[in-house]
């Protein structure tokens, strides 16, 4: 090989921007697929707590009560507006490849209620020990939890919450180790409409036998 052409190839520089995109576009394209499933993510979160908020002012109203699928048909058509193939399941391990809801719903005699219910940490550990501690009762149920599942009735305070997963829309997440499912959750806490005199039970301190 002659000098001169040795020369010319060393500083010909014909190729190299296709070489520098395919050591750049694998960089690029993550980034833009994470970034469009993020985008994707808030919106569909945006819209589900948009839908539940109104979902829950209606089932406070009188009546409704017994609506509870067609309330929560309202919130996943709204949903559907984005993804359609919506279908209910609430185990834990949903199907990872279908998109699935859970709709649940509990009631409490008044916001100061909402949540576990109280009770004696004789051993100061943060948690309830069914075998040695006591627990106020505040529903009536002779058993330590969290409010009474459904809507309640006049002037009860109820949570109302969705949680949906699906499938993710690109595979970044399966790359860098994160579930190839994304689950997003809302809920909304209100007070159902005074249509008649609220059952109000009298707590009572439930102890281990």
């Amino acid at each position: 090989m002659s000098r001169g052409l040795a020369r010319r190839l060393c500083t010909d520089r014909r190729g190299a921007t296709l070489v520098e995109f395919a050591i750049i576009a694998p960089v690029m394209m993550t980034l833009l697929s994470g970034m469009c499933e993020l985008a994707y993510q808030g919106y569909l979160q945006s819209v589900l707590t948009g839908a539940i908020q109104k979902a829950g002012r209606d089932s406070t109203i009188q009546g409704n009560g017994s609506q509870s699928a067609q309330i929560d048909a309202a919130v996943i058509a709204q949903l559907g507006q984005l993804a359609s193939g919506w279908t209910a399941n609430c185990s834990a391990t949903p199907p990872a490849t279908t998109r699935t809801y859970c709709s649940t719903r509990k009631s409490y005699a008044n916001f100061m209620n909402v949540g576990p219910e109280p009770y004696v940490d004789t051993n100061a550990n943060n948690q309830y020990d069914a075998a040695t501690e006591c627990f106020t009762d505040v529903n009536n149920n002779k058993v330590w939890d969290s409010g009474i599942t459904g809507q309640g009735g006049a002037n009860d305070v109820a949570v109302y919450t969705i949680t949906i997963t699906y499938p993710r829309l690109f595979p970044v997440a399966g790359l860098i180790g994160m579930s190839r499912t994304a689950t997003l959750s809302a809920s909304t806490t209100l007070k159902n409409q005074p249509w008649a005199t609220q059952n109000v039970f009298t707590p009572q301190q439930v102890c281990p036998t």
